[in-house]
């Protein structure tokens, strides 16, 4: 099948195939069967789009698991691993991650954290490529673009829900004049992580100023994330507290380090900013808890309540 997929390359990739051919006998007859200039493949793009979702086999190669978008430029391995950031850093390329090379027909990669990694190369269209991990049988696929016509903002809002695990915590910094006083008007921080498959967030009322490390966290609860049907720019928010009732909000998104929770119940405004921001290239507890996973949000059918 793998050889299959080479020879239905549109023309885009296909011509980057070198004139050099294996003579393959089927049967008395000459089959050629082109080697693929994996080289030209790969910086035929300036980005490559990790599409998690299209994901298959059980493994996990993990700095494809954690990167949005991946580069060949040169000898160097690129990966936009943050939201926050993305499409600044690296002149939109982001981190310098590793180099890699090609041996004998296959892509060798020493990333910086997660060492050195062989993986196979497919042609799947005229902007798609399948990287296999043999080892693992695992596969991603890849969406090639150029810079000048890439969207970061799709990126972004596809995958918010990676946002707000991005920060330490989150600080309130303003709270609207509008609105009917109710129990969240004292928490003054939030913190979103993942336990297991559980998407978990921890709220504290100490006072503004307060270092995370020093942070004392009063309430716990499980949060959820939707899209909005129609709206592809507003998310709701969903705190599911334990032992206590559920706070709704409308998320919105001012810019990579700043977010408003509207209380849709009692019309009130609240602004966070992010504190903390953690950088994903370093293994650790952080680089574990943020892994993409095979998931998309669900999607609520309302009407935005906040005027703006």
């Amino acid at each position: 099948m793998r050889t299959i997929k080479l020879l239905l390359t549109s023309l885009t990739l296909g011509i980057l195939a070198s004139g050099c051919y294996t003579e393959v006998i089927i049967e008395d007859e000459y089959i050629e069967d082109p080697i693929l200039n994996i080289n030209a493949v790969l910086q035929s793009y300036d980005l490559w789009y990790v599409d998690i979702n299209e994901t298959t086999g059980n493994g996990e190669v993990p700095f494809l698991q954690g990167a949005f978008t991946v580069s060949f430029i040169g000898k160097t391995f690129y990966a936009n691993n943050n939201l926050v950031g993305i499409g600044k850093t690296g002149n939109g390329l982001g981190l310098d991650v590793g180099y890699f090379n090609i041996v004998n027909e296959s892509l060798q990669i020493n990333h910086v954290v997660d060492g050195y990694w062989n993986l196979e190369v497919f042609v799947v269209d005229n902007n798609t490529i399948e990287l296999y991990d043999v080892n693992s049988r695992t596969s991603y696929f890849l969406e090639g673009y150029q810079i000048n016509n890439f969207d970061y903002n799709m990126v972004f809002y596809d995958n918010l829900q990676y946002l707000l695990q991005e920060y330490d915590i989150w600080e309130k910094i303003a709270t609207s004049e509008e609105g009917v006083v109710n129990d969240f008007d004292s928490e003054n921080y939030l913190q979103f992580y993942n336990e297991g498959n559980k998407t978990m967030f921890n709220s504290s009322v100490d006072p503004n100023g307060m270092h995370f490390n020093d942070i004392l966290w009063d309430y716990q609860g499980e949060y959820s994330l939707f899209n909005v049907y129609n709206d592809e720019t507003l998310k709701t928010l969903t705190l599911d507290y334990e032992f206590m009732d559920n706070d709704y909000f409308e998320l919105y998104v001012i810019n990579d380090s700043t977010i408003e929770l509207y209380h849709s119940s009692s019309g009130t405004v609240y602004k966070f900013r992010g504190k903390g921001l953690i950088t994903y290239l370093k293994s650790g507890k952080s680089q574990l808890d943020k892994k993409r996973e095979k998931t998309e949000l669900g999607t609520m059918k309302v009407a935005r309540k906040r005027k703006i």
